[in-house]
């Protein structure tokens, strides 16, 4: 690959940055209560002005996190901090052990409480970005409270506050997801950059991150890493469950360990982390029309899922992640194929000049589902920019070595 080409790509990815972040700036901040809204559709105009607090988080981290990158600018302080703010005041359920609602009103009224801990992990990651970018130690301290509220919960060691209790019924069926290892992994490789004064207890926890995922999940033998497995790892091929196979999950998770292994400096770790990028993509490519699918089953059975067929827009994202990052570190051809591939595709498909940002859902044949949107529930100023950003730092190392 010349120079020109890299340099072509991250000339791209730096006016796609800019149109995302615009279009979140001008679109989606709450001048009223604070705060983001992310349900817009394809021009940027709200379409439910109920908030998600994973966005909040994330919308949070995702502008500290472009003043860590680049330099502080005070409108991405500002919006990090109107989201910060905003969980603060309206998100947090203290009456039930600071577990944060899933949902909220616009201005900030409870909706939805869910078992999950992964508002409160982007709550997390948000702070001690924030804390990385202004010194805020309130902040730092939100963060480490929150990190260890996740820790307690995930590894059974406190009962749920809330009372929700677990997903099924555990005297019928109980096992481990696969989300609640990958994400903690990613949010200690956060605390652990903006807070070396638990260097020794993050690198702990990542490390049981990582056995957990190797020793539970990943499943060389089945060509896949599974979301859904027993208490000790168990295939379980009579239900569908069992058998579910998200494969832009996977090759997320395939980045978070590499990341974690560049930085212990474990090569089997991150060759591990490679095949299971291999594995993902492989099964998950679409032959037909190209893009990732969202769902497959493992066992080439159907999927229960009536959107596995879709192209969303996070799982190329994590592709693009995953694969420039593969080709940085090891230098395979396949890997900047696989990069190009996906960038080609997500040009055509999801890239949107005219209004900025990406559409979040397609049909399996390439087309936006209609009417199209933007943001939802599920999607704000997160994996894209995040995608774009450290696409274009890892650009920038490429160039370098030439």
């Amino acid at each position: 690959m010349g120079m020109t080409a890299l340099q072509n790509h991250q000339k791209w990815i730096r006016e796609e940055l800019d149109r995302s972040i615009q279009f979140w700036l001008k679109n989606g901040m709450d001048p009223v209560h604070g705060g983001v809204y992310t349900c817009l559709d394809r021009q940027g105009q709200v379409f439910s002005t109920d908030k998600s607090v994973w966005m909040q988080g994330r919308c949070a981290w995702t502008f500290a996190y472009l003043c860590h990158v680049y330099g502080v600018k005070e409108e991405w302080l500002s919006a990090s901090r109107s989201c910060l703010d905003f969980m603060e005041k309206y998100c947090i359920n203290r009456e039930a052990g600071n577990r944060m609602y899933f949902t909220v009103t616009a201005d900030g009224k409870p909706l939805r409480q869910r078992r999950y801990c992964f508002s409160e992990g982007f709550y997390a990651i948000a702070n001690a970005e924030y804390y990385g970018v202004t010194g805020e130690r309130e902040c730092l301290e939100r963060a480490r409270a929150a990190y260890e509220l996740i820790w307690q919960l995930n590894q059974g060691l406190i009962e749920d506050p809330t009372g929700l209790g677990p997903k099924t019924i555990p005297a019928t069926r109980t096992g481990r997801a696969l989300a609640n290892p990958m994400i903690y992994l990613n949010i200690t490789s956060v605390l652990r950059r903006v807070d070396p004064e638990q260097e020794e207890l993050y690198s702990q926890r990542a490390a049981q991150c990582v056995d957990e995922i190797f020793r539970y999940h990943y499943k060389p033998e089945l060509g896949c890493t599974l979301e859904s497995v027993g208490p000790n790892g168990e295939f379980r091929s009579e239900v569908t469950e069992g058998r579910v196979v998200n494969p832009g999950h996977d090759i997320e998770c395939s980045w978070f360990l590499m990341e974690d292994a560049n930085y212990r400096g474990n090569k089997q770790q991150h060759a591990t982390a490679v095949k299971i990028f291999d594995q993902a993509i492989e099964a998950g490519w679409d032959k037909e029309y190209g893009g990732l699918l969202y769902f497959i089953d493992c066992l080439g059975r159907p999927p229960e899922a009536y959107e596995h067929d879709m192209k969303l827009w996070w799982p190329h994202d994590e592709i693009l992640i995953a694969s420039l990052m593969i080709y940085r570190d090891t230098g395979e051809q396949k890997y900047l194929d696989w990069f190009e591939k996906t960038l080609d595709y997500c040009k055509k498909y999801f890239s949107d000049p005219e209004y900025g940002d990406w559409y979040g859902y397609l049909r399996r044949d390439g087309k936006p589902t209609m009417p199209p949107c933007k943001g939802s529930t599920f999607k704000g100023p997160f994996h894209l920019p995040r995608m774009l950003i450290m696409c274009d730092q890892m650009l920038t190392q490429l160039l370098e070595q030439k």
